[in-house]
């Protein structure tokens, strides 16, 4: 086999780079581990920043994310029993941001692959990559009991944080960059209406939670937990009295409750790793950088990697611009960094830390206290939450 960009990783950010580059007249080769149907059944993040939005629609799958997805100009921030209002609109000059679930938007590109013939090889076993500083790389992998190779031109990671792209990177040539929290997220996907129309970020002394959605009729809610609790042993009636018990009494009074159809525990992470290309391979997402849900940027990190590698894409096999090839890194690495500071900065604000009240605890409330009661911070959140522009590979 032979392609001009061999795609390791199926999920949104392969799916969507393959789907740019097809309509760019860029041939492309998506190679998946997994099923699809495994694929599709990742429950992920469902805020998608307005440049992600965006892309979407230049990639011609933004239909039924503009009929069910839910357009959102704001969203609170919960403490002390009270709620402020972040303006997301107001205070960036009309910027919003779209609930729209991963899956959901995974689906329309796989939709989207299929209806232009693109080609998707799913359950692609022992990926490997060879040869990728030199001008001719190739992949190999395993297919119904046979290896096959494909050649091409130049290789996209979107593999994820365990795939096989990064580890392909020779050691002492990459720095990583990481820092583990001491908790995770246990969430809870329920088919029971928004205990309100925007998200809620609650700080509480138990500990963190949040109130989200995928749409007007199913639920996303999440609260913090120690790294050592166990899934099995959170029946859905203790999560419910524990959420209520984190939430301001006018929310907690609304929730409506109901039997869980997915629940999980994710540790929280923030990681990153220069340079995010090596050779002919370029790393995307996941598998170059982590980053904690709190801020909702991981899979709008993954999106504007898309944007920049897409874009350099073209100008290389359209313009031949191959002197641009060493700006990928430099120029995602910009925003990414930024986003692992708004991540950072929001977990360490909204998360317990400590059994005792402390010195950092009181940093937490004198830090919400100013943000919440500052229009200078109040934008500061909107203008990071909303996406920072993406950057300019020149």
């Amino acid at each position: 086999m032979k392609t001009q960009v061999a795609i390791i990783g199926a999920g949104p950010s392969g799916l969507l780079l393959g789907q740019l580059l097809s309509r760019q007249g860029i041939d492309n080769v998506i190679l998946e581990r997994k099923s699809g149907e495994y694929v599709l059944s990742r429950i992920r993040a469902g805020v998608l920043e307005q440049g992600m939005v965006d892309l979407l629609r230049e990639a011609g799958v933004d239909e039924r994310m503009n009929a069910e997805g839910l357009p959102h100009d704001g969203f609170e921030l919960a403490f002390d029993n009270r709620r402020v209002r972040v303006d997301l609109a107001g205070l960036t000059g009309g910027s919003k941001v779209m609930v729209y679930g991963q899956t959901e938007v995974t689906r329309d590109l796989m939709a989207a692959r299929e209806a232009s013939g693109g080609t998707t090889i799913y359950e692609a076993d022992n990926v490997q990559l060879h040869d990728l500083e030199s001008e001719a790389p190739w992949v190999t992998f395993e297919k119904d009991g046979e290896t096959v190779r494909l050649d091409c031109d130049y290789v996209a990671g979107c593999d994820g944080f365990h795939g096989v792209s990064r580890k392909s990177i020779p050691e002492g040539r990459i720095k990583e960059f990481e820092k583990v929290y001491p908790f995770g997220w246990l969430g809870i996907l329920s088919d029971t209406p928004p205990v309100a129309d925007e998200l809620i970020y609650a700080r509480h002394e138990r500990g963190f939670s949040l109130c989200s959605m995928r749409s007007e009729t199913r639920s996303r809610y999440y609260i913090q937990v120690s790294l050592d609790e166990k899934v099995e042993d959170w029946s859905d009636e203790r999560f419910w009295e524990e959420l209520k018990r984190r939430l301001p009494d006018d929310v907690a009074a609304k929730l409506v409750t109901g039997p869980s159809i997915e629940k999980s525990i994710a540790p929280l992470r923030s990681f990153v790793v220069e340079p995010m290309q090596y050779g002919r391979l370029f790393l995307v997402g996941d598998a170059a950088h982590i980053v904690p849900p709190t801020g909702a940027k991981g899979l709008n990190l993954a999106a504007s990697d898309v944007n920049t590698l897409y874009r350099l894409m073209v100008k290389v096999f359209q313009e031949g611009r191959t002197d641009l090839i060493p700006n990928y890194s430099r120029t995602c690495l910009k925003r990414i960094w930024k986003a692992e500071r708004f991540s950072w900065w929001m977990t360490t604000m909204l998360h317990k830390f400590s059994e005792e009240e402390d010195f950092a605890t009181r940093m937490q409330q004198a830090e919400l206290d100013y943000v919440t009661g500052s229009e200078a911070g109040l934008t500061t959140i909107a203008e990071n939450y909303v996406g920072l522009p993406y950057e300019s590979l020149e």
